[in-house]
């Protein structure tokens, strides 16, 4: 006989309550449930697998002092979403060389053809550097842009969140997000027009 385990079938504020009477199993749980999301988020915001994952354990001990002072004002969700913005934005400031143009990462290339990407053998080689060079500019566009405005088109562009989502995490107004889109877009469109 299979035995299911009740936190399975727990809704996170249950897990949130068990969490904060002392209950790190139920806190396990949580981080499991959304342990990708903040990992997806650093990694488009710091396109480095180190950078992101120094961000992720950031996210989650501040989630785990903070867990006590959550009053359910909010989903747990957007609670967590919007510490992961702020980490992800206090992260350049107190790390200097993030914001240098860094070099390309053959992982970053591994992760994005195992996202799915559809690879014709006849492309060859050639084909492969000219998307190695898309990817590298894409990167360093996205790394020349202002924090806030990199933060906001990441979610709304490669992680698909919606213009209210990211004005809830990011704690502001949904005009400001469009702002923020706008600006981002219209830059990143500059740097990169000989390639649209």
């Amino acid at each position: 006989m299979h035995i299911i385990d009740p936190r399975v079938a727990m809704e996170d504020n249950d897990l949130i309550r068990k969490a904060q009477e002392g209950d790190t199993d139920a806190f396990e749980e949580l981080v499991y449930r959304h342990d990708r999301s903040v990992l997806s988020i650093a990694s488009r915001y710091v396109l480095s697998a180190d950078e992101a994952k120094d961000i992720y354990q950031e996210v989650f001990l501040r989630v785990y002092r903070g867990l006590k002072g959550f009053r359910f004002r909010s989903e747990f969700s957007t609670w967590l979403h919007r510490i992961t913005v702020n980490v992800c934005l206090s992260y350049k400031a107190s790390h200097r060389s993030y914001s240098r143009p860094r070099k390309h990462d053959e992982e970053a290339d591994d992760d994005r053809q195992s996202d799915g990407d559809i690879v014709d053998p006849a492309a060859g080689p050639d084909m492969d550097a000219v998307r190695s060079e898309i990817a590298r500019r894409v990167d360093a566009a996205l790394l020349d842009l202002a924090p806030k405005h990199r933060m906001v088109f990441s979610l709304r562009h490669l992680e698909g969140y919606s213009l209210k989502e990211i004005a809830a995490m990011m704690d502001c107004a949904e005009g400001t997000v469009k702002r923020y889109l706008f600006d981002a877009t219209r830059k990143m469109r500059g740097q990169l027009k000989d390639l649209v």
